[in-house]
């Protein structure tokens, strides 16, 4: 399978997303997230880490405040500000990359856009605040819908899904219609299924093996799959082997961007992944 083409508009500039895959750096600058919570949560360190991320080849840093991982509480707007406004004043003017800030709340994603953020990655797709839409349309700003199902507070609880990828499309395509009326561009809109978010372990994989069936929304689509829950290993690093492996399957099933902690060595499995793909008839 080809990738469909596209150019994502952002701010200040414009990515071209298909011709190989765009690999998307994490930077949580929180103390519990699921990985790596409390290592970058001091703004020099995360600043540190963050040149680091693009030295080693990310093409879009994604910061986060909040942790979203299976269990976790929500956080006040004020305290998700006090995490993340230091790293962005820090990161003014010194990264090349697009800076991604990861939030579902609306005056959050202002202020991030404020301190020269491209993005807002919303983990919710717009279901937690639709405020944050048009906050996105008056920026223009580079948005992406990522799928949840449930909250992070009842993962654990949430039974498996009839048809995980039909209803992952129909409720991204939900979503796509609020961004628009919003007045969203959807030139600016990448889309992400959620691998995690509420699936259960099983279904993962099998989002994955069934990834090009969302290439029907027209829009570019992201995969996070580093580190989920569902390619735990016996130790941190077969985890770690797990996480590149699937993120090559994502790229290999269609998937334009891929979301990593470890940019060094997905950036040399994508691209032997992106020569077999473009093999591919």
């Amino acid at each position: 399978m080809i990738r469909k083409i596209y150019e994502w508009k952002l701010r200040k500039q414009s990515l071209q997303v298909g011709d190989r895959t765009l690999i998307m750096g994490v930077l949580n600058v929180t103390p519990d997230s699921f990985s790596d919570g409390g290592r970058y949560d001091d703004p020099d360190r995360a600043f540190a880490r963050a040149i680091e991320l693009e030295e080693q080849g990310a093409d879009i840093l994604d910061i986060g405040a909040e942790s979203t991982r299976p269990g976790s509480a929500r956080i006040s707007e004020a305290e998700e500000l006090r995490r993340l406004i230091p790293i962005l004043k820090r990161l003014q003017g010194k990264l090349t990359i697009p800076i991604s800030v990861d939030t579902y709340k609306a005056a959050v994603a202002q202020k991030a856009l404020e301190y020269d953020a491209d993005i807002i990655n919303d983990p919710s797709a717009l279901t937690f605040d639709v405020q944050l839409a048009k906050v996105c349309a008056n920026a223009d700003a580079g948005l992406i819908l990522n799928h949840m199902r449930g909250t992070p507070e009842t993962w654990a609880k949430l039974g498996p899904m009839k048809d995980p990828i039909v209803t992952i499309r129909s409720e991204l395509e939900a979503a796509l219609n609020r961004a628009r009326l919003s007045g969203v561009d959807p030139h600016r809109i990448v889309v992400d299924p959620g691998i995690g978010f509420g699936k259960r372990k099983e279904q993962n994989s099998e989002i994955l093996a069934r990834l090009r069936e969302i290439a029907v929304l027209e829009r570019p689509i992201l995969v996070g799959v580093s580190r989920k829950g569902f390619l735990a290993q016996a130790t941190e690093q077969e985890t770690e082997v797990a996480s590149i492996a699937a993120g090559v399957a994502a790229i290999l099933s269609g998937a334009h961007l891929v979301r990593v902690h470890d940019v060094k060595a997905m950036v040399v499995a994508a691209r032997v992944a992106d020569a077999v793909l473009a093999c591919t008839v």
